[in-house]
């Protein structure tokens, strides 16, 4: 863990580089493009003093996605993986800063996802063409071009996903729960995430009425429930166990600290969970774009 300091246009790094650390910006900004320095290049979005970035390919050990750019003077904290538990040991507060960095993406491209399949469902019941519509068309055009540079996986990448640290010891409450036990119902405000020990947990939409799905089954060491913690939304679904002495650990925003000093390995795993959750719904949302861009 060491701060380095970066001049104005200086590349942090480039998309596609191997990664080897991450960065949090203590001061100034940092642009992120696609095909910087190309006739394409577009910025993505404009870092502030506190957020981090490259923190994907450390968590998950992906290529770079996208290439950084110092806007300005760059004063960062560049930390290795090796430097994690120092960094939260010092900071445990960060633990959560990080966390919560990570949901708010997700609750950001989850609004987008919901709004291009709004869009497909408005183009089977088609009315007036307006100009409204074909802006919206346009838009998911762009974003398909742009959501393809984060959605070409080779066989290496899926390996090193699924091979995923499993199995940490539990260290908070564990609870035993019978068929049919209700976790948390859909629109409930959230204030645990879990993790499954043993069972298995269904999640569903609008459960109990003529309307119910079955959106998926949950396993061993998955996690659910994590937006309510880490971005403070409601429930989008309800959770139901699937099978008698189903065991979940049970994990509050205020419990991280322990939990890391007891088993770094855990937050190493929701970590690596809300990442995966992230890359998942980034290919969903591409391959939306990409039917809404369909003339």
């Amino acid at each position: 863990m060491k701060e380095k300091v970066f001049k104005k246009n200086e590349v942090i790094f480039r998309e596609g580089d191997v990664a080897d650390c991450f960065y949090q910006i203590t001061d100034g900004t940092a642009g992120v493009y696609l095909h910087y320095g190309e006739e394409d290049q577009q910025r993505l979005t404009l870092l502030k003093p506190g957020q981090y970035f490259g923190e994907m390919a450390i968590i998950e050990a992906w290529p770079r996605s996208a290439t950084v750019v110092a806007e300005g003077e760059l004063h960062t904290i560049e930390l290795v993986y090796e430097d994690l538990i120092s960094y939260f040991e010092q900071q445990p507060d960060k633990i959560l800063a990080l966390m919560n960095q990570l949901g708010e993406r997700l609750r950001e491209l989850t609004a987008e996802y919901n709004e291009v399949n709004a869009f497909l469902k408005e183009r089977e019941n088609p009315g007036p063409v307006n100009e409204g519509f074909l802006a919206r068309r346009r838009k998911y055009k762009e974003y398909c071009r742009i959501a393809q540079k984060f959605t070409e996986y080779t066989a290496e990448e899926k390996l090193m996903q699924e091979s995923a640290k499993q199995g940490a010891k539990a260290v908070l409450p564990v609870r035993s729960y019978r068929k049919g036990d209700i976790i948390f119902r859909e629109n409930d405000k959230g204030a645990y995430m879990y993790q499954i020990q043993t069972g298995s947990v269904g999640i569903y939409r609008a459960y109990g009425t003529e309307k119910s799905a079955k959106l998926t089954t949950l396993y061993t060491n998955q996690f659910f429930g994590e937006m309510g913690l880490v971005a403070h939304e409601l429930r989008s679904a309800t959770a139901v166990v699937e099978e008698d002495g189903t065991e979940l650990e049970c994990i509050r925003a205020e419990d991280l600290q322990t939990l890391f000093k007891e088993n770094p390995m855990k937050v190493d795993m929701i970590l690596s969970h809300l990442a995966n959750r992230l890359r998942r719904l980034t290919v969903d949302f591409a391959k939306a774009c990409e039917k809404a861009a369909e003339d």
